[in-house]
């Protein structure tokens, strides 16, 4: 008979942790669809390590650029995020091949990020039909 008593307690406890679950699971569901309009500037900048080099801004968007113990990572941002467009962001460095990304986003393309060293880097950038070249930078 005990048996059936801790068998009701634990079924309490499972419930009222499946219960929590559920709260935690419904508030992280209503952060998500509140927007990136509604993110924070520190949201934003985690899609990459490190702090802001540059910024390369162009008539459609932005590409952010960050550095950190030698690697570099580069985000394009649309300026109109309502609808869904073909974007690309990519980051060589001097010798290597580049890393990319391209696809059809409503946000922002990227991160991508490579180890550069002490190497110069080209940060490319499309978002619609414009986009943005650095040539050679943070040699």
């Amino acid at each position: 008979m005990s048996g059936g008593r801790s068998s009701g307690r634990s079924c309490g406890r499972i419930r009222r942790r499946l219960t929590l679950g559920t709260a935690v699971l419904a508030a992280a569901v209503l952060l998500a669809l509140a927007g990136p309009g509604t993110a924070s500037a520190e949201a934003v900048t985690g899609l990459c390590a490190g702090r802001k080099v540059r910024t390369l801004p162009f008539s459609t968007g932005r590409v952010d650029v960050f550095k950190t113990r030698g690697y570099v990572c580069a985000v394009a941002f649309a300026k109109n995020t309502r609808v869904r467009k073909t974007m690309s962001v990519s980051v060589q460095a001097r010798g290597s091949r580049p890393a990319r990304d391209k696809g059809r986003y409503s946000h922002h393309a990227g991160p991508v990020t490579v180890h550069a060293g002490h190497r110069c880097v080209w940060v490319k950038g499309k978002i619609g039909g414009h986009g943005v070249s650095s040539g050679w930078i943070l040699c």
